[in-house]
C-alpha cells in the first residue's frame, strides 16, 4: 500500500496550499479518492465531500464523512452526469479520457486542484508506464480554455517522496464575476 493510500496519510501539500480558495461549506469531489486522505481533511474543514473510487473496501470507511460512489471511472460511465462541484480534487491518478469530464465537473466560480505523476517518474519509481505519466504541459492543455490557471508546476519534487509531478490549480470564472473577483484570487 502506498503512503497516499493509507487512511492516516497527510493531504497533499499542493491541495493544502490552495484549499483556502474554497468557500466554506462548498461541495468538493475527490476523484479516485483511494483511502480518503483528502476526503477526511476537507470534511474536517467543513466541506461537503463527494468521494468516488472503484475500491468499495476503501470507500466503506468514508461513508460517514462523504457521499461515496463506487464506480470504475475507466470502464463505466461518469457517475455524476452533469453535476458540478465547487472544487474537484485529483491526486496520483490519470485516465486521459476522463480529463474533459473532470474539467466539466468544475462549477462556475469553482476550482480544480490536480496533481499526478509526469514523464521522468520511471527514473525514480512507480508508476513507470508512460500511459500513466503526464507529458510536458499536458495539464495546461487539458484545462484551457475552460479554466483559468492560477498555479502550475511541472518538475521534480523531493517530498513527500522523490517524484516527477505536474500540479495545477485552476478556476472556472463565473460569468457574472466582477473584475476584482476574477483577478484578486490570492494563491
Amino acid at each position: 500500500m502506498t503512503p497516499e493510500a493509507r487512511n492516516d496519510a497527510p493531504p497533499s501539500p499542493w491541495i493544502v496550499r490552495h484549499a483556502h480558495l474554497l468557500r466554506t461549506g462548498g461541495s468538493v469531489l475527490d476523484v479516485a479518492c483511494g483511502g480518503g486522505r483528502h476526503v477526511r481533511w476537507l470534511q474536517q474543514r467543513g466541506h461537503t465531500v463527494f468521494a468516488v473510487d472503484r475500491n468499495a473496501e476503501a470507500l466503506a470507511g468514508l461513508r460517514d464523512l462523504a457521499q461515496v460512489q463506487v464506480a470504475d471511472l475507466e470502464a463505466g460511465p461518469w457517475p455524476y452526469g452533469e453535476q458540478t462541484f465547487d472544487a474537484v480534487v485529483v491526486t496520483n491518478y490519470l485516465w486521459r479520457p476522463l480529463l474533459p469530464r473532470i474539467v466539466e465537473a468544475v462549477a462556475p466560480g469553482g476550482f480544480l486542484f490536480y496533481e499526478t505523476f509526469a514523464l521522468g517518474q520511471a527514473s525514480v519509481g512507480k508508476p513507470s508506464n508512460p500511459d500513466f505519466l503526464l507529458r510536458p504541459g499536458e495539464l495546461l492543455d487539458a484545462v484551457r480554455p475552460a479554466l483559468r490557471v492560477l498555479a502550475f508546476e511541472d518538475g521534480f519534487v523531493q517530498a513527500p517522496h522523490p517524484a516527477y509531478v505536474q500540479r495545477i490549480a485552476a478556476v472556472r470564472e463565473a460569468p457574472n464575476a466582477s473584475a476584482a473577483d476574477r483577478y484578486n484570487l490570492s494563491i
